[in-house]
């Protein structure tokens, strides 16, 4: 469903002559809304306690030219809308591969997202960007036989993997907050909620 929707807002935007939101905009977003509702995944290891974050600031893993990786963060991500988390994005992320961004653009992410989609990957694990406590990997999306009502129809899927460092958030925090995002995505007007 966040496909179809994301169209309805590409159009839109084409329309009013706005920028269009990409795939990992809408994953970014829901990412971002099922922190605020799993405030125990929005965590990090100190070394000898849990801190636990009240405000969102979402990581981005960007792959830099010439090899390495650097996360630039959205910070206050859950309070922005769809529009504001493209355009920052896209300006965080094209200043990441110029090597452009300050310290303070790459350093304090609470959650980060590291999306391979793009390079048609399916399935991966992503690595933990300390000290935070998870991190999501997000694959290809791509249209696939679904049943839906008894009936089998395409429809657009992406496998996520969360992985989470147990000494904040064990398993079944993880699958619980992996459920919600399912949730949001199928669901994406909960994203304005």
């Amino acid at each position: 469903r966040a496909g179809a929707v994301r169209s309805q807002i590409n159009e839109l935007a084409e329309q009013q002559g706005r920028p269009s939101v990409s795939f990992n905009d809408f994953i970014t977003k829901a990412c971002a809304v099922a922190l605020t509702m799993h405030p125990d995944t929005n965590a990090s290891y100190t070394g000898s306690a849990i801190r636990y974050y009240n405000r969102v600031h979402l990581g981005v893993a960007v792959a830099i030219e010439g090899g390495g990786l650097i996360t630039p963060v959205i910070r206050d991500c859950d309070r922005k809308t769809l529009q504001q988390i493209s355009a920052e994005s896209k300006d965080l992320i094209a200043r990441a591969r110029t090597r452009k961004l300050k310290p303070e653009e790459y350093a304090g992410s609470t959650f980060s997202v590291s999306n391979l989609g793009m390079m048609g990957i399916e399935e991966f694990s992503a690595v933990i960007n300390p000290p935070e406590g998870a991190i999501l990997a997000v694959g290809t999306a791509a249209e696939r036989p679904v049943v839906e009502n008894g009936q089998i129809t395409v429809g657009l899927r992406c496998k996520m993997t969360l992985s989470c460092d147990h000494r904040v958030v064990d398993g079944a925090t993880g699958a619980r907050f992996l459920q919600t995002l399912k949730q949001i995505l199928e669901n994406p007007v909960l994203m304005a909620l």
